[in-house]
């Protein structure tokens, strides 16, 4: 009988653990101005929009997607992705980064487009009416 409630205890502190450790790690901070990105050591959203006259590079040996990307202030960024270039990428107007700034680059875990809707040309022209 023991040896049941010591199992469930062992079982509830484990679940306990990882709820914690999971809690911490979502509390990511968006943020939209790249200096603040840059002097901090955590994870973070950065949202800016795609530098398109630098272009972007695709390395399919090493796996990874980099592009230049700059903020509302016009403060630019190298943004290294493992990974392929997202859907809709080169017609986007902004882009969000997730991951951290080192070694002179934001490494990105995850990046989100944002492309422009379908329905704002029809709004448009439908207010000059």
């Amino acid at each position: 009988m023991k040896n049941k409630y010591m199992f469930g205890g062992i079982i509830i502190i484990v679940f306990m653990g990882i709820m914690g450790y999971l809690f911490t790690q979502t509390n990511i901070s968006y943020e939209e101005n790249f200096s603040k990105v840059i002097s901090s050591n955590k994870t973070m959203k950065a949202t800016g929009s795609w530098v398109k006259e630098k272009s972007y590079h695709l390395d399919n040996e090493k796996k990874t997607f980099t592009f230049y990307m700059k903020d509302y202030l016009g403060n630019e960024m190298k943004v290294i992705y493992n990974g392929t270039i997202p859907n809709n990428f080169e017609s986007s107007t902004s882009v969000v980064v997730t991951g951290k700034y080192k070694d002179g680059s934001f490494h990105a875990n995850d990046i989100l487009t944002k492309c422009p809707s379908k329905y704002e040309e029809t709004f448009n022209e439908t207010s000059k009416s």
